[in-house]
C-alpha cells in the first residue's frame, strides 16, 4: 500500500497529513538503527544518505520530488531514538509492548501528481 516494504515486526504508530494531499506514516521498531538501514539498503537497492550523526538519521529517496505539488519528497527515513538521554520513543498505545521503540521509520509514499 505504501510502495515500500515495512521492516518485519515493525508496529504502525500513526499517520499524519503532510499537506498538499500527502500523508506520512510512522512505524516503531525494536531493531537497531544499523539493522534498519541495512534492510532498506538491500530492499531499495540504494545506499541512501546519513543526514544527521546525532540523533542518527538516514534517508532514502523513493520517488521524484515535485516542489510545486508536494510537501515532502517521497522517501523512507530511519531515526535512532535511543541515546544517553532517551530509551526510545514511548509507545503511544497504553500498555503496549514494547514500552519504547529505539528506532522509528517514517515513510512518505510516492504519489502520482
Amino acid at each position: 500500500m505504501l510502495g515500500v516494504p515495512i521492516y518485519p515486526g515493525s508496529q504502525f504508530i500513526a499517520s499524519y497529513d503532510a499537506g498538499r494531499g500527502q500523508r506520512y506514516y510512522i512505524f516503531g521498531s525494536t531493531a537497531t538503527f544499523v539493522d534498519l538501514v541495512a534492510f532498506y539498503r538491500t530492499v531499495l537497492k540504494q545506499r541512501g544518505e546519513l543526514v544527521y550523526d546525532v540523533p542518527a538519521t538516514h534517508e532514502f529517496d523513493v520517488g521524484k520530488y515535485r516542489e510545486e505539488t508536494m510537501a515532502f519528497p517521497p522517501g523512507v527515513t530511519i531515526k535512532d531514538f535511543q541515546s544517553d538521554v532517551s530509551q526510545g520513543l514511548p509507545n503511544p498505545k497504553p500498555g503496549g509492548q514494547p514500552a519504547r521503540f529505539p528506532t522509528v521509520i517514517q515513510i512518505v509514499p510516492v504519489t502520482e501528481r
